[in-house]
């Protein structure tokens, strides 16, 4: 059931995000914080994060239609809502901007929003007769323009990226271009690491982090990310010694276990069938410092 709009606001209630409760439950919302939600889509994280008494979110969302459908919520949340049409890499730059230092939470729903996928004009989806655009802004190269222009090499290498493949897999995931290509042209993988290093960075001590995946080389990178950045790592070895190694202060812990959607959930919404919830707590430790990350 999708989470009611505050009465008498006009604003039609949207999508319920996957894991809402369990990321609800993460994000440990109290009354009074500042949240970021990374990926606003059809607002329902951030719809939620209110209905539990934030006092600010700002919701982030590169794709023009998603801000100005969101309008509507933001203008019936009495300024508690601020719709930044951003990349969520740059959350820092886009929050000092507004005077805002540190945040209590942030989640990120990775991928492509079921607004973007139910729409057969943006041409997300397969399954719906639209042009070949996946463009998430709706701005640069279209996925038909990249087809057109690019060679087989060039097409083949961004598949097997996206898909993680290496020579020593049986199988080239060649077949899973449809997807690959959408990856490619948002920059999702560099998007989803600049993101991760943005939020350790706006992240007060005691701060959440939640992220939702879809995809497996996607969910690799988050648990990579927090494994190395709670201090979970690999003893030494010949190639590292113990001894070498230097690695900055933990800037998370409290790491949880993913968390998958369950089969009622699945039923009524069968794309939470791949998605997994990582969440961790930020420490008081300094951010560590990434070069791919903009300042």
């Amino acid at each position: 059931m999708s989470p009611a709009a505050p009465e008498n606001s006009g604003v039609p209630a949207p999508h319920v995000p996957v894991l809402l409760a369990e990321v609800i439950a993460g994000l440990a919302v109290a009354p009074g914080e500042t949240h970021v939600d990374g990926t606003f889509g059809a607002g329902g994280y951030s719809r939620a994060i209110l209905e539990k008494g934030a006092a600010r979110v700002y919701a982030f969302d590169r794709d023009p239609v998603a801000i100005q459908e969101g309008e509507a919520l933001a203008a019936s949340s009495g300024e508690r809502l601020t719709l930044v049409p951003e990349r969520f890499s740059r959350m820092r730059q886009a929050l000092a901007s507004r005077g805002v230092d540190a945040v209590d939470g942030v989640t990120l729903d990775i991928g492509v929003s079921s607004m973007q996928l139910d729409r057969a004009d943006r041409g997300f989806s397969f399954q719906s007769d639209g042009p070949l655009d996946m463009r998430m802004a709706r701005e640069g190269e279209s996925a038909a323009d990249f087809l057109n222009n690019a060679s087989e090499e060039a097409i083949a290498d961004i598949v097997r990226r996206a898909v993680g493949w290496h020579q020593g897999m049986k199988k080239d995931p060649a077949t899973r271009a449809f997807q690959a290509i959408r990856i490619h042209l948002n920059e999702e993988l560099d998007e989803l690491e600049g993101g991760l290093a943005a939020a350790e960075q706006v992240l007060r001590p005691g701060g959440r982090l939640a992220i939702v995946t879809f995809h497996s080389l996607e969910d690799r990178m988050v648990k990579r990310f927090l494994k190395e950045r709670s201090g979970d790592v690999p003893a030494g070895s010949r190639h590292l010694p113990e001894q070498a190694r230097t690695a900055p202060a933990a800037t998370f812990d409290a790491v949880a276990r993913p968390v998958r959607a369950g089969e009622e959930e699945i039923r009524i919404n069968p794309r939470a069938r791949s998605a997994t919830l990582r969440v961790a707590r930020r420490t008081a430790a300094s951010p560590w410092v990434n070069e791919r990350v903009p300042s």
